[in-house]
């Protein structure tokens, strides 16, 4: 074995092939693949109670103890973990700086990797070993919900490239298909520096959906429809094709006609917008243009000269109770399961392990969405293991991201859309607009309901530069 690592990562994604890649890496003779060493919500292995000695809470408190103990045991052979892109993010810039941990990148089409999450999603089956325990079951493709897979594909992908770029490293890459090849498994040993090689590959693992998509997607000709705008360049990240994409276009809305273009901040106001956008050309939801690409949302422009773009900005306690109720305290469609189990488990949250049920009082609430908004200061400071989701990351940044593609014209406060958008709808021609009809938060219990200085206060901690860039105040006085 060569001196020219101390350690490796896998960057990959669900269902790319990730585990089969661990089961032949665990083959060779010197290198041991020690699972997802930094996943939030366990450590190394659903199951595993440590890695090396350290554990899930020693992590969490400083991930960079694990990582040592991975370089430390070089003696013993070559250790390395498999890295997604939701993993914790205060580890990743050590690695990616470190000269001395190889980098191996594994990629999949993100359309079938997106369909077999699906069917895992839906059978329960993860892993197969024994094909006649095969459990079977077809995908819905669910277009909103692929393109912000995808988004966060790419967006990682860019970021593993530039890092390379920026340090003059280079990396391993293998695709899907690759994982059937021993050759290349053979090479990858060598690039790493060990000296065994494979004579066939670990079959314990099974390829659990082989059939065509055709034949596992339930709406595939919707699904066909959905991709046939996209590039087929924009179907996967590598570092050889693929334009870098705006990170939300294509959650932008513009008019059926009046031409103005809504670029939503999550946990925003966005369905009273969209409402009010209907209103504006008597339209129902399915007239408005939307699900952009780079290519479309630049076509929309030339198509309607004098355009005018704006998004609207929400209190951050406002906006952070919305996150917290939508998102972490229920269980319902669209929460995060995942991040609510890590945030009662690790950060305290004292929120019911299911839905709330009649038991969960005002004052449950209350401190509930304290703890919350304690646990976003130092998610948003880049201190918890947890990924910094769009629905509570700051509205500064968020809309510094909107500048890779365009800036909104107008930047309005949720408390003053009454005024401000029918006067921008006037600017671009529109005769009588309606005024934006204001909707309440899906809540347990209303934000007024528990609001006191302590809530202001920790939000203030929590959103310092959103209060002040955009001059908030208090949110009741």
């Amino acid at each position: 074995m060569t001196d020219r690592y101390d350690c490796f990562v896998v960057f990959a994604e669900m269902r790319t092939g990730s585990n089969f890649l661990e089961a032949n890496i665990n083959a060779f003779d010197g290198l041991t693949c020690l699972g997802e060493a930094f996943n939030p919500h366990f450590i190394g292995y659903p199951t595993a109670a440590d890695v090396l000695g350290v554990t899930q809470e020693m992590r969490d408190r400083d991930p960079l103890v694990l990582l040592d103990r991975i370089r430390e045991r070089r003696s013993d052979g070559l250790g390395g973990f498999r890295f997604f892109h939701d993993h914790d993010p205060r580890v990743l810039p050590e690695i990616l700086a470190d000269e001395r941990c190889a980098k191996i990148v594994l990629t999949r089409n993100p359309v079938d990797s997106y369909v077999s999450w699906k069917i895992a999603q839906s059978t329960g089956q993860w892993k197969l070993t024994n094909v006649s325990r095969r459990k079977d079951s077809k995908a819905r493709f669910d277009a909103a919900e692929f393109e912000a897979h995808l988004d966060a594909l790419q967006a990682f992908q860019v970021t593993l490239m530039n890092a390379l770029q920026v340090s003059g490293q280079t990396a391993f890459y293998v695709g899907y298909d690759d994982l059937q090849d021993v050759a290349v498994m053979n090479g990858l040993a060598q690039w790493l520096g060990v000296h065994a090689r494979l004579d066939s590959l670990n079959t314990s693992l099974k390829r659990q959906n082989p059939e065509p998509l055709a034949e596992k997607v339930s709406n595939f000709d919707e699904m066909a429809t959905s991709l046939a705008r996209l590039d087929r360049f924009n179907l996967t990240r590598t570092p050889n094709f693929e334009p870098r994409r705006g990170p939300q276009v294509p959650a932008y809305l513009g008019g059926a006609r009046t031409p103005l273009l809504y670029m939503p901040i999550r946990s925003g106001p966005a369905d009273a917008v969209t409402r009010w956008l209907c209103a504006l050309d008597g339209v129902d939801a399915g007239a408005l243009a939307r699900d952009f690409s780079q290519k479309t949302l630049r076509q929309w422009k030339r198509d309607h000269p004098g355009h005018r773009s704006f998004t609207v900005i929400r209190h951050p306690l406002a906006r952070a109770h919305d996150a917290f109720c939508s998102k972490v305290l229920t269980t319902g469609p669209g929460s995060y399961a995942g991040i609510r189990k890590t945030l009662r488990r690790a950060h305290d949250l004292p929120i019911p392990e299911g839905e709330p049920g009649a038991d969960y009082t005002v004052s449950a609430h209350r401190a509930a969405f304290e703890a919350f908004l304690t646990f976003l200061k130092a998610n948003l400071a880049g201190q918890t293991s947890v990924r910094i989701d769009g629905h509570w990351a700051s509205q500064g940044h968020v809309i510094q991201g909107m500048s890779e593609m365009t800036l909104p014209d107008m930047v309005v406060r949720e408390d003053e859309m009454a005024a401000y958008l029918p006067a921008l709808a006037l600017q671009v021609g529109h005769a009588k607009p309606p005024d934006p009809i204001k909707l309440p938060v899906r809540a347990p219990y209303a934000l007024a309901e528990i609001y006191d200085d302590r809530l202001e206060a920790a939000a203030r901690d929590a959103y310092a530069r959103d209060y002040l860039m955009f001059g908030f105040g208090d949110w009741m006085s």
